[in-house]
């Protein structure tokens, strides 16, 4: 019997669950409010796309995997998207400089480029190698009972259509109103969790100054020890020879959308290497705000969800950008559907809630380590950390410690950071007692240039300390 989808949203998440479906689902249709024009460019409702986005390679490889045949990883890179390992990334931690590793792994490179790029780059991918359709429509409510979907009602060309369906997603990201669909079809009390750090982001583009062109993804984190507000920045090449920069702050230490203000802000950050970076760099763009920033996390998993509906990526939660796992976090919960649907009708009974259910795993590792972090910031919104949370944050302070020092030790936390391992890895006996024993080198007392790197920032100037 042929079976009909429906997918709310054709972002990242939305794209990639309609590519999961066309493997079992003969009609699988995508509702998009805004228009999808040819090529990378800024949308009205993804006012995140203009900070800074990196896919991490767990999404990289679920996005293979639901696309073997259109090789997105090669269409990013020959549009100009860079590669780059974890461990050769410029990164001054909470506890220091990160050494940089020569070694290369596959399991440890990340994809940087735009967002925009990304999700010109998946569409055409989803769009020229599977069934998949997109209408221009904006989906108003669900159709069905508190028991099932069936469907979606939907405004179109000005009028309001009832679009039936055997499986609805939502993937309609931050925005998404399901929880007033549901509550309209008699399902309530979706268990919610939120911390809120106050967190500002501030991004400008920038032409990479000559010189610079070799200059990886640079990192200057918080502190969440500090007991002050925590104010970080992030340097991503991407394409065309430009540097994405955001800077960030919590509650009491935002930035501002003053392009004045902005070289000043990451040059007083714990280390002013950004801020040097991009001293003497051509602005391409003004500076984008965002305070959409909060951690927010609906556990759908939870609750007495009807069969028919499926709720993907940000529409489930929402994250801290700075360890940038949302888009991971849609291609790992697309890949859950996929598997599901291989297996089982994606109207038989159970089928919406499995889904679910396997989707909440890479959430819930993404969430944890995001809140792990933001609850310790003054005026933090949220649940006050446990003895629990208090002896955790110890031990992985000690790690990250060991982790300046150790390729072991910073690899395996950059695979549970990138959601290719469980965290549980990190209390292996082998990590456990190497984080115990103690950093095994010296700390670095600067940030580890390579001589190009250093002869640029000598053009620049002194690099204070």
């Amino acid at each position: 019997m042929s079976r009909r989808a429906v997918v709310i949203g054709g972002s990242v998440a939305g794209m990639l669950a309609a590519a999961a479906l066309s493997r079992s689902v003969g009609d699988v249709i995508v509702l998009e409010r805004d228009e999808l024009r040819d090529g990378p460019h800024p949308r009205k409702r993804i006012p995140q796309a203009r900070h800074a986005h990196i896919l991490l390679p767990s999404g990289r490889d679920a996005i293979h995997e639901l696309l073997p045949g259109a090789d997105v990883r090669r269409r990013l890179l020959a549009s100009g998207a860079h590669e780059q390992s974890f461990t050769d990334m410029l990164g001054f931690g909470a506890q220091g400089w990160f050494r940089r590793w020569p070694t290369v792994t596959d399991d440890l490179l990340l994809t940087l480029c735009s967002r925009d790029l990304l999700e010109s780059v998946l569409r055409d991918a989803v769009l020229g190698t599977t069934r998949v359709t997109v209408r221009r429509a904006e989906a108003l409510a669900l159709l069905g009972t508190a028991e099932r979907v069936t469907g979606v009602r939907v405004l179109a060309d000005g009028a309001e259509e009832d679009l039936s369906a055997d499986l609805v997603v939502d993937a309609s990201g931050r925005g998404s109103r399901v929880e007033h669909w549901l509550e309209t079809l008699g399902v309530t009390d979706i268990p919610t969790d939120e911390v809120d750090s106050g967190l500002v982001y501030a991004s400008r583009i920038f032409r990479v100054p000559k010189g610079a062109e070799h200059f990886p993804l640079t990192q200057v984190e918080a502190d969440p020890a500090a007991s002050r507000p925590g104010r970080s920045a992030n340097l991503v090449p991407i394409e065309d020879g430009r540097w994405l920069v955001s800077l960030a702050g919590t509650r009491g230490g935002e930035p501002t959308a003053d392009p004045e203000e902005f070289t000043e802000f990451a040059l007083g950050l714990r280390h002013p290497l950004i801020g040097q970076l991009i001293s003497g760099a051509e602005p391409l763009s003004e500076v984008f705000l965002s305070r959409s920033t909060r951690n927010r996390r609906r556990e759908f998993e939870k609750a007495a969800m009807p069969e028919g509906l499926v709720v993907l990526g940000d529409a489930v939660a929402t994250y801290n950008p700075v360890y940038g796992q949302g888009m991971s976090v849609a291609a790992l919960g697309a890949q859950a559907l996929s598997l599901q649907s291989l297996q089982a009708d994606v109207a038989a009974p159970g089928f919406a809630g499995g889904v679910q259910r396997a989707a909440a795993r890479s959430v819930s590792a993404a969430y944890t380590m995001s809140t792990s972090q933001d609850q310790w910031f003054p005026e933090v919104v949220g649940k006050a950390p446990t003895l629990v949370d208090r002896l955790l944050s110890r031990y992985m302070g000690r790690m990250a410690r060991v982790a300046t020092t150790s390729y072991d030790v910073s690899a395996a936390m950059c695979r549970v950071i990138t959601l290719q391992a469980d965290a549980s890895r990190l209390v292996d006996p082998k990590l456990l007692l190497a984080t115990l024993k103690g950093p095994v080198m010296e700390p670095l007392t600067g940030p580890p240039l390579t001589p190009e790197e250093s002869a640029f920032l000598d053009s620049v100037g002194p690099l204070a300390v």
